[in-house]
């Protein structure tokens, strides 16, 4: 066989595995597209679940008939934009999965595929998990800090000078009212900043799991860096929050338990790991544990006494001391 056929034989592989790369990025592209355009298509109701939040907590604040603005013609448009390429890829998730499954898999053993397979099943689904939190939990509770902190002067008012003075107080000319006009993009941009900063939070199981089924990571090793992780979390929270603590904290109290059930899967997946091999017999203790029982050992095993009557040792020492009468002086 000539190098030319050598080089044709190697190439024809990457070549196969370049023509299904392609195949399954077209695929993954197209329900890409397809989930954005159903998301475009009821963008506005997917709006007004996410304004949910703060369209609630405008009521509980006293106002009647709560208003959302736009100021630019197209601010609208590309609102539903946005919506639409986030909702896209959240619906079409599953496809994009399946398309990266079918391209590894031929290249997994069967122990692989059933270790890989459900960390793809659960990423969706704690993302999900973490969203929801976000939207349900946490983005209430950062509006109605920022417009509870807005309206405190009025509510001191009102509970100082009684309704009716409140109402005096509110009918006077003197003074400047401070209303809030909120803008779509903006409370839009607060709400999916910490939709996304959730669910990407919610991956720190799957992925120190799927690290320490590697190897990559251990539950000690986690243990041992827990004040560094410590000073993470909370870094990490202060840059995808907005900058008011109950958010902060939520965020930092909830990132830190799904760190500590991280230590938990690494160990049980360590300890699943042992028991395996222990079951093939192929587990062997590390040497470093042995190392120290071998060491107390041998100075056990030592006599002094019985060193003293080794003929072996007595030339060594009467060598020594032939040697040191043959040096000049």
């Amino acid at each position: 066989m000539s190098n030319a056929d050598e080089i044709e034989d190697s190439s024809a592989p990457l070549i196969e595995h370049l023509a299904e790369l392609r195949t399954r990025l077209i695929r993954a592209a197209l329900a890409f597209i397809i989930g954005m355009v159903i998301c475009f298509s009821v963008g506005r109701y997917i709006l007004d679940f996410l304004l949910i939040p703060i369209e609630d907590t405008m009521r509980d604040l006293g106002n009647p008939n709560p208003v959302m603005q736009y100021t630019a013609p197209q601010e609208y448009f590309f609102t539903l934009i946005r919506i639409s390429m986030v909702g896209g890829l959240a619906l079409s998730f599953p496809v994009i999965g399946y398309q990266l499954w079918r391209f590894v898999a031929p290249g997994l053993y069967k122990a692989e595929k059933n270790a890989f397979l459900p960390f793809l099943i659960a990423s969706p689904l704690l993302f999900l998990l973490g969203a929801a939190f976000a939207q349900f939990v946490v983005v209430p509770l950062a509006m109605a800090f920022f417009l509870g902190f807005a309206d405190l002067p009025s509510m001191v008012a009102a509970y100082v000078a009684g309704t009716e003075g409140a109402e005096v107080a509110a009918g006077t000319d003197r003074g400047i009212d401070i209303v809030f006009n909120g803008k779509v993009n903006e409370t839009l941009d607060i709400t999916l900043k910490m939709i996304v900063a959730f669910g990407v939070c919610f991956q720190l199981p799957v992925l120190l799991t799927l690290m320490g089924k590697a190897g990559l990571t251990s539950a000690a090793g986690l243990r041992s860096v827990r004040k560094y992780a410590v000073v993470g979390i909370l870094t990490v929270a202060a840059l995808v929050t907005p900058p008011d603590v109950t958010t902060q904290a939520i965020l930092f109290v909830v990132v830190y338990g799904l760190y500590e059930i991280s230590i938990f899967l690494v160990a049980w997946v360590e300890r699943k790991r042992e028991a395996d091999l222990r079951a093939q017999g192929l587990w062997f203790e590390d040497d470093e544990d042995e190392e120290p029982e071998a060491a107390a050992d041998a100075a056990d095993a030592f006599d002094p006494e019985a060193a003293a009557d080794d003929p072996l040792l007595k030339e060594f020492e009467e060598d020594d001391e032939d040697g040191e009468d043959d040096k000049p002086a």
